[in-house]
């Protein structure tokens, strides 16, 4: 699609100011009522989806132009897909998250992208990774592990580590114990190592749509030639790529995230937790593992109106609303814990408040990052929750830089290195 498709949209939106907030039978505080970080946090308008669909309006008008300021209204967007999700329940069936995509996809294209995402890009077509490393050590993290090593062997099933987890210590352990587990349930799982090319995710929601294609055919290329049938991954921006992201450019291979199969091999007796964590946490949906982490519905059709009025989809057109994201699998996996006792915020699954580093936000703008990481840390210590638990190295990473930033305690857990402390 191109931003040109969404005019229409961009006329439709009522300026009704839901995708500010969860839909309101969701609200069980006004502490903890709002849904979008950035309105939130800049309090001006134009930083909504509503205010997005105005200022792309203008832009493709030729009423404007982009200045430093759209910018920041563009980039600022995390792309957490919560305004599309309420925008879905409350009112109309808008895509704001799939507009504000194409908006930063016409901004880089134009050359009005960020300087800081433009680093990681370049990165990518060096010998370094964005993180910086020499990219023959992406494989490094599994070092020891019994493991298939395509090409020169061949895997059915690929773990795939993602850049979090493959360059930075603190996600390293994670992958490995997420690997070994698999391995004790008798999955045989395979690494691409040094091939294993980072998923494209991020800079999808940054807005370069041509980086992503390469680093997905790569993937893809890789992943055919090694005769891989299943990917598991623990990290949810590469869960939502390979999902949803990858479907359209001809990929057809099992995407499961890691919880699932934990879910699975639990309840199967794949897996027997047995040792006690006496623990009281709370779950956070990561936004791509969540509310997008919904199949890829393929659709091709044309929108028509009824008496010019009501707009109708030939076919019906899916309709993605997050409440068919991966939220039950993760709270099984927890409630499975000897000893672990599970508390819900107010704002979870498809209403979640986002962790603040998606989008290309936590590399451009720290500050803002890191406030709304804070705003969901404050949300786990009001449920009693002595524990903030994920499944996505990069939500963790937040979580953990901002509680260092503000000088506050509260343990930080992936979901994994749970389950290996009750094996």
């Amino acid at each position: 699609m191109a931003l040109e498709d969404f005019a229409a949209e961009m006329d439709r939106c009522s300026q009704c100011s839901y995708c500010k907030w969860i839909p309101f039978d969701q609200v069980k505080s006004w502490r903890f009522a709002k849904n979008c970080p950035s309105v939130s946090y800049f309090n001006f308008n134009s930083y909504s989806a509503r205010g997005r669909y105005a200022v792309a309006r203008s832009l493709l008008r030729g009423e404007s132009e982009c200045s430093e300021t759209v910018r920041k209204i563009a980039f600022t967007c995390m792309t957490c897909g919560s305004c599309d999700v309420s925008c879905k329940i409350c009112r109309y069936n808008l895509e704001p998250l799939g507009m504000v995509r194409e908006l930063k996809f016409k901004l880089v294209e134009d050359g009005h992208g960020l300087e800081a995402h433009r680093a990681l890009v370049a990165a990518l077509h060096s010998e370094q990774e964005p993180s910086d490393r020499p990219r023959r050590s992406r494989g490094d993290w599994a070092d020891g592990l019994d493991v298939l090593r395509p090409p020169t062997e061949k895997a059915e099933v690929l773990f795939h580590a993602g850049c979090r987890a493959s360059f930075n210590k603190d996600a390293q352990p994670t992958a490995r114990a997420a690997v070994q587990l698999l391995r004790k349930a008798g999955v045989e799982v395979g690494i691409l190592g040094d091939e294993e090319s980072c998923c494209g995710g991020r800079l999808y929601s940054m807005g370069f749509r041509d980086e992503f294609l390469r680093l997905a055919r790569s993937n893809m290329a890789a992943w055919a030639e090694a005769g891989v049938k299943t990917v598991i991954t623990s990290c949810a921006d590469g869960y939502h790529a390979f999902k949803h992201l990858y479907p359209p450019l001809g990929s057809q291979v099992e995407v499961l995230h890691t919880v699932e199969v934990l879910d699975r091999l639990i309840r199967e007796g794949g897996l027997t937790l047995r040792s006690a964590v006496p623990m009281t946490v709370t779950y956070h949906d990561p936004c791509h593992l969540g509310r997008q982490g919904e199949p890829y519905v393929p659709w091709k059709g044309v929108e028509k109106k009824i008496k010019g009025q009501i707009v109708v989809y030939e076919p019906k057109r899916p309709r993605h609303n997050g409440a068919w994201g991966v939220y039950d699998s993760p709270r099984n996996v927890l409630r499975s814990i000897p000893g672990l006792e599970l508390v819900e915020m107010e704002r979870t699954r498809e209403y979640s408040w986002c962790c603040g580093a998606g989008g290309g936000v936590r590399e451009a703008y720290p500050e803002f990052s890191e406030w709304t990481a804070s705003e969901r840390i404050a949300e786990a210590k009001a449920c009693g929750a002595q524990a903030l638990v994920s499944a996505c190295p990069w939500c963790e990473r937040n979580f953990r830089d901002a509680l260092a930033a503000r000088g506050e305690g509260m343990q930080i857990f992936d979901i994994v290195d749970l389950v290996a402390k009750a094996i």
